[in-house]
């Protein structure tokens, strides 16, 4: 692996790629290298949660060129208060849904809390059942420093590795909630040698959490390898939310980080509670909702 000191800054735009990801590839998946290439021409891209076949299909035929399967399911989807106790078997079947359902995007899938921490082999033995079973590209893991053995060896083994450093939502016990990450020097330096550490290790990209925008700028200038903001300000060079928060999905308080682009809890209530009164009322099913 590469030891070359610092963060290496990007390389300069590939003038014969064009817009990679959006209307430049229309054929085939999206690989890790097309997002080599768009870091390097400054393209920005979004990437949205995906955890069934149907869903993940409308965000597919929108463009979207990353989708993750997260194990935020275990919070939106599962009923979790955190994403600690979603499994294995629970991540294989919602990425297996997801690649089913989409042509363009790639697939990241995450390996969820248990499943990587134990040794590198370990996470080695469950990011191969994702790309086998599930049929993802790439696979997600927590963590700079203390990951980088890992993901050396996952991408030794030809498995593509996007980091996660920050707030890591699987360390939500030892953090004691969800606190901004990387304020005060102390802990901006912590943050830049994990960035540092998971670009040597080999990942092909890093998401930031919860990181000051002024460090995710700082992190993003001076990488080569596209950063992945979420709560990380406008500076990073792709963008990453929750689905069921951007589209209006989740009852209550949201994060300070998400702009909700739809309200379906809205419109799915209003849907149902206007099926209960025709079915109530016996206005459905009509004459044209039968058999004769």
């Amino acid at each position: 692996m590469n030891n070359a000191s610092p963060l290496q800054p990007a390389q300069t735009p590939d003038a014969s790629v064009g817009a990679t990801l959006y209307g430049g590839v229309t054929n085939r998946r999206i690989t890790v290298r097309d997002l080599a290439k768009a870091k390097r021409n400054g393209e920005r891209w979004a990437m949205l949660t995906a955890y069934d076949a149907l869903t993940a299909g409308v965000f597919d035929e929108a463009g979207i060129p990353v989708l993750l399967v997260g194990d935020s399911a275990g919070n939106c989807h599962l009923g979790y208060e955190t994403t600690v106790p979603v499994t294995m078997d629970q991540m294989v079947m919602m990425s297996a849904a997801v690649v089913r359902g989409t042509k363009r995007a790639l697939v990241v899938a995450d390996l969820p809390f248990g499943s990587y921490q134990e040794s590198p082999a370990q996470a080695m033995h469950n990011a191969a059942r994702l790309m086998k079973e599930a049929g993802v590209q790439a696979v997600k893991l927590e963590g700079g420093e203390r990951s980088a053995r890992t993901i050396e060896l996952l991408v030794d083994a030809g498995i593509p590795v996007m980091a996660h450093i920050g707030l890591t939502p699987q360390s939500v016990h030892a953090f004691g909630g969800y606190p901004v990450q990387g304020r005060g020097d102390e802990a901006a330096h912590r943050l830049l040698r994990d960035a540092k550490a998971v670009q040597q290790a080999g990942a092909f990209s890093v998401v930031l959490e919860a990181v000051p925008a002024e460090l995710a700028a700082q992190v993003t200038e001076h990488s080569a390898i596209p950063t992945v903001g979420i709560g990380g300000g406008p500076g990073t060079d792709a963008q990453v939310l929750v689905w069921t928060d951007f589209a209006g999905m989740t009852a209550g308080r949201v994060p300070k980080f998400v702009k909700q682009y739809a309200d379906l809890r809205s419109t799915l209530t209003r849907a149902a509670t206007e099926f209960a009164t025709d079915v109530r009322e016996g206005t459905f099913p009509g004459p044209e909702h039968s058999f004769s």
